[in-house]
């Protein structure tokens, strides 16, 4: 991983893609639990695919956790065939629902009441669950200052030689947290930004290197 002397490029670049996109406002949802279940849904598929499903389970009355709990695993695959790889994701969000209702009462308040390493460990356990969609979990539905490591976030500071293609996720993660303030909005804002960034100009094919507004970190 390269090093810099300047501790302050992430904070310039997370400063340049604020002006350029204005505030961003991650992550869609009407609750945490809805968040939560979207971090879990998201996996290799697009967000238009997950709003389907959400809209569905929202149909039939299921976005509670007692229902999702109580629910059969195969009728929850057919209300989440738009998110692709349904079968497994069904498998996922119940392993998931059953620990979120069993160990904390399907309370979020219950659950991010816990310190957010000790949270991270136990959502790990569930199976299912990685690093991306726990992370994901506890910064968008928990509000935890923890920066999530993305496709689009490893793409994009390759690219600008701030990370290599050797470094783990806790490497990556670890490059954030340390060279930026411990602050839920701003990890939450320069999370949003870099898949602004990766979706309309740091594509993995045909970057479009000259228009994208971190063009100026390259010089």
């Amino acid at each position: 991983m390269k090093n810099w002397d300047n501790d302050s490029k992430l904070l310039l670049m997370h400063q340049c893609l604020s002006d350029f996109f204005g505030p961003l406002n991650w992550w869609p949802g009407d609750s945490a639990l809805e968040i939560m279940i979207g971090a879990i849904l998201t996996q290799n598929t697009n967000w238009q695919n997950v709003s389907k499903s959400i809209k569905k389970i929202k149909e039939k009355e299921l976005l509670n956790v007692k229902a999702l709990f109580q629910i059969d695993e195969q009728q929850l695959s057919q209300l989440i065939k738009s998110c692709g790889y349904y079968n497994i994701k069904a498998k996922r969000l119940k392993n998931f629902i059953r620990f979120f209702y069993q160990k904390y009462d399907g309370l979020t308040e219950k659950m991010f009441k816990e310190d957010w390493q000790y949270l991270r460990g136990e959502l790990l356990s569930v199976n299912g669950i990685g690093q991306e969609t726990a992370d994901s979990i506890l910064l968008y539905a928990g509000g935890k200052p923890v920066f999530v490591v993305d496709a689009y976030t490893r793409r994009i500071f390759q690219r600008h030689e701030l990370v290599s293609s050797e470094d783990s996720y806790e490497q990556i993660q670890q490059y954030f947290m340390k060279n930026l303030p411990e602050d839920y909005c701003l990890y939450n804002e320069f999370h949003a930004q870099i898949v602004m960034v990766g979706k309309k100009y740091c594509k993995r094919n045909n970057p479009n290197c000259p228009d994208c507004p971190l063009s100026i970190f390259l010089e």
